[in-house]
């Protein structure tokens, strides 16, 4: 669809955002034709969104078939490597620094259309099943503020009434292409909330400057916002997120779980993320990882060909480079990876836009007139700001008067430089967790454990918790637990402690509190899989955008739930 490219030049300068709505996404020529197009303009909006439905995704040879020019190769290419674990449901794919982002749904259209609540700038009108629906016209003004400009393949009178029905202004006798163009724009006020006016980019204030706030921070960053980021530590990661290496891998369960679906969503966006800002083979390295079950747990993987690419069964030689028994029941999570939390905090408060503020203990937050005001234990106002997100972990909870239910969770991790040859090149987990081969200080690192201890906050090191620790994994994976032996016999051990910050349900909170104060906490265990995706979920509710998720997904992380 060549032509509704030409003017699109016009069309988006100027503008913040541009929203874009492709009801077949065929080979991805449309969105790689309107890539290219923002890529070469100089009065491109800052941030262009393309959402696009199809019934069964192509493979990703058809997406290189697509790029019929040389400009496009590259751009294809980008997106084919991004191209795999399709499953049903919406995905989301971001490129040149987040600032073009992908949002596919796989499935019917009419199904994906009550998983959105975004306006779009434009409609790009394909042939898929449905669209000459008689109220197909009704189900894409919901869809279009005034003005919204609509081009069709096809044009037929049932479609054309449709339309003009649902308040297109249809243009007379169509294109020489034999498909149609209009303009939504009813003679009359469009029913129901119509979330056009998103939010103006200002002065924002975030609370924490761990995960959960360095990733909504660099999200509004990147969407125009002055972001203060504040913490009673002087450096960021100071908490939880300090710990020294983590653990990305999807949730798996048998009956695709919601926690299955979400985990899908946020380990693809973070490795998206490690990809762009961190350094490969030092703050992160993308391994994959062996999940070893209970020897009794043989029921069957899901048969989703979609699945395949994110979780399978383990084949000998991982089982032979992960040293567990050949017999072990195991799953092989392809898309896994350890990283370093702090460096990818690090990183995204290098995020441009974004301003530190160490050694800043927020202990109360107040409304002034037309923004928030935050205060110290004395009242010496910290910081004011339209826009002011809680991500402080338990520290929330005094924040906010007690009105989100969270707790603390403590967690002890056991490493050692001693005894790292040999050893698994992935980290392993299941009843606990290993990971070696991280580069230290020291040399070459492994760590195990974690303990998780609901309602505890010691910082202490308890020698009772790193037994625990090792005979866990003694019982995950007996000939590394002798591997490591010598440097558990020669104590060469050390030990991490942090406390993190879980809902009654295990899952993130998010939403607003109050106009302007949202909340991203609770990330519990999960904050490298998670932080990420709430950051990109709390923006596109603040600025009306296309959702990464399902809005019934995504409806299982508000905090009012």
């Amino acid at each position: 669809m060549d032509e509704p490219v030409a003017w699109l030049a016009d069309a988006w300068a100027g503008r913040r955002q541009w929203r874009i709505l492709d009801t077949d996404f065929g080979q991805g020529a449309d969105f790689l034709a309107c890539w290219r197009a923002w890529k070469g303009d100089a009065r491109r909006p800052a941030m262009l969104h393309f959402v696009a439905f199809c019934a069964s995704p192509p493979p990703s040879e058809e997406l290189l078939r697509a790029a019929t020019t040389p400009q496009l190769h590259p751009l294809a290419a980008e997106l084919a490597g991004q191209w795999f674990g399709l499953t049903a449901g919406m995905h989301r794919f971001a490129f040149d620094g987040d600032r073009v982002l992908l949002t596919l749904f796989v499935g019917q259209v009419r199904d994906a259309l009550r998983q959105q609540t975004f306006r779009a700038d434009c409609v790009f009108l394909g042939r898929p099943d449905g669209t000459d629906n008689p109220t197909m016209g009704k189900a894409l003004a919901r869809h279009c503020r005034r003005g919204a400009r609509l081009v069709a393949q096809v044009a037929s009178d049932s479609l054309r009434r449709s339309l003009a029905e649902a308040g297109f202004a249809v243009q007379a006798g169509g294109d020489s292409s034999g498909g149609l163009q209009a303009v939504f724009d009813p003679a009359w006020e469009p029913r129901g909330p119509r979330p056009d006016a998103d939010a103006e980019p200002g002065d924002c204030a975030v609370i924490g400057g761990g995960l959960a706030g360095a990733a909504v921070a660099a999200s509004l960053a990147r969407r125009g916002w002055r972001v203060t980021v504040l913490d009673a530590a002087q450096e960021p990661a100071a908490g939880a997120s300090g710990l020294p290496v983590g653990l990305l891998a999807p949730h798996y369960s048998p009956d695709d779980s919601l926690l299955s679906r979400l985990s899908r969503s946020g380990v693809r966006m973070t490795m998206s993320q490690a990809r762009m800002l961190l350094r490969e083979g030092e703050d992160w390295a993308a391994t994959g990882a062996l999940e070893v079950r209970d020897l009794e747990d043989r029921r069957p993987l899901l048969a989703d060909a979609a699945m395949q690419p994110w979780s399978r069964e383990a084949e000998a030689r991982h089982k032979e480079l992960g040293r567990v028994p050949a017999g072990a029941a195991a799953i092989w999570h392809q898309q896994a990876a350890w990283i370093k939390p702090a460096a990818l905090v690090r990183a995204w408060l290098a995020t441009p836009g974004i301003a530190w503020q160490g050694g800043s203990r927020v202990r109360r937050i107040e409304r002034a007139d037309d923004c928030w005001r935050l205060e110290d234990a004395n009242g010496a106002t910290l910081a004011q700001a339209t826009l002011v997100i809680a991500a402080a972990a338990t520290g929330c909870v005094e924040l906010l008067g007690g009105r989100i239910p969270v707790h603390p969770v403590r967690g002890q991790v056991t490493w050692s430089v001693q005894g790292s040859e040999g050893l698994p090149p992935f980290p392993l987990h299941g009843d606990g967790h290993f990971i070696a081969g991280v580069p230290t200080a020291h040399g070459p690192a492994w760590f195990c454990g974690s303990t998780f201890t609901p309602n505890e906050s010691s910082l202490q090191a308890r020698a009772e918790d790193q037994r625990f620790n090792l005979d866990r994994l003694a019982r995950l994976a007996p000939p590394v637990a002798h591997a490591v032996s010598h440097a558990i016999a020669s104590h060469a051990l050390q030990d991490w402690t942090g406390v993190r910050c879980a809902s009654i349900d295990r899952r993130p909170l998010l939403g607003e509190i109050e106009p302007g104060l949202w909340i991203s906490t609770a990330m519990g265990s999960r904050g490298l899989t998670f932080a990420a995706l709430c950051g990109e979920l709390l923006a596109a509710r603040v600025h009306g955008e296309p959702l990464p998720l399902e809005r019934r997904v995504a409806q299982a992380l508000d905090a009012t739930r």
